[in-house]
């Protein structure tokens, strides 16, 4: 059988051949970072952001760490998902009822997907604590506040892109107060995107250095033919501080709290300048990916050292070698 990307045709993506001689499953765009230090005159750096096809281009919702330390969420728009224009107006929530809604003080690492008719962006939110907040969308214009999905302690809250078994379903990993030298990949189920439950265990780390102390998930899971594509981020604790590495599990298409396979290597680790050195040296942190069902081409994007935004690609029949040739030995 063919390996299929369930989806439609995005002929126009952002894509880079695969260099000659290269042996990994994952090559960078040669041209990195897509958006350096300093794009907005608010903020110092711009990384670990979302984006999604819109319209006649791209549009995202991007973390910007403003000069006074604290981390805010942008709309950014692109014509090619390469080249973007970002706006130095924070985005603005309002209630249901058209009243401002309690503004974001502190918000991060968003991810953006569309599901039926609304396009929803969750992030790590400040409530007592990091935890996911959640707003949707129609028009990129109104952005309706929701509740917070989880208690404190939360972080990397990625919807799935369908309801499934008649409920949004939602990976996370609960953490602490603060850097979380722990944390294993949870799904949790919701009716109506507000009361949350049904939390099942996903995914724990492994004696693998790469993601021996946590793992999170990336961006939105993609549906295939071989179930729903995970791509997540493992970490490491040496004696110089943390190490992000991403790496691609395959998911059951209709429990996706089950595990179908796991690889043991990393598919993309710090390697480069602008991976190795910024504000956190040694972070490739993937929050987002667009894919063309035609071709199973995939573009991963990735936040940098904390510090820039950059591009990943693969295909789909590369990852999916890739997770079997170098198969994790599954608990369950």
């Amino acid at each position: 059988m063919t390996r299929k990307i369930i989806g439609k045709a995005l002929p126009d993506m952002p894509w880079q051949e695969k260099p000659a001689g290269c042996i990994d499953a994952v090559w960078r765009y040669d041209a990195n970072p897509v958006i350096g230090r300093n794009p907005l005159k608010c903020s110092d750096r711009v990384f670990n952001s979302a984006l999604i096809p819109y319209e006649d281009g791209y549009i995202g919702v991007f973390r910007a760490d403003h000069k006074d330390g604290l981390p805010n969420l942008h709309l950014g728009r692109s014509k090619n998902g390469i080249d973007w224009d970002l706006e130095e107006e924070v985005l603005f929530f309002q209630n249901e009822d058209g009243t401002p809604a309690e503004q974001i003080t502190y918000g991060y690492d968003p991810r953006l997907v569309k599901i039926d008719d609304s396009y929803y962006i969750t992030w790590c939110n400040n409530f007592h604590g990091p935890t996911i907040g959640v707003a949707r969308t129609s028009d990129f214009k109104t952005f309706i506040r929701m509740e917070n999905a989880y208690l404190p302690f939360n972080r990397n809250g990625v919807l799935f892109p369908r309801k499934i078994n008649g409920n949004y379903v939602m990976l996370n990993r609960p953490s602490d107060n603060g850097h979380t030298p722990f944390g294993d990949i949870f799904l949790s189920e919701s009716p109506d995107m507000v009361y949350w439950g049904k939390h099942r265990h996903v995914m724990a780390t492994a004696n693998n250095w790469w993601k021996a102390t946590k793992i999170g998930p990336g961006p939105i899971p993609i549906e295939t033919s071989e179930g729903w594509l995970m791509i997540y981020h493992g970490v490491t604790n040496t004696c110089n501080g943390f190490v992000y590495s991403m790496g691609a599990a395959l998911l059951d298409i209709d429990n996706p709290s089950k595990v179908i396979a796991d690889t043991t290597d990393f598919i993309l680790t710090p390697q480069m300048p602008y991976e190795e050195v910024g504000f956190v040296p040694n972070v490739a942190f993937p929050c987002a990916s667009v894919q063309d069902a035609d071709t199973g081409r995939i573009a991963i994007f990735y936040g940098a050292a904390d510090t820039y935004c950059a591009i990943a690609f693969t295909t789909l029949d590369e990852l999916v070698d890739f997770i079997h040739a170098h198969p994790m030995k599954l608990d369950k």
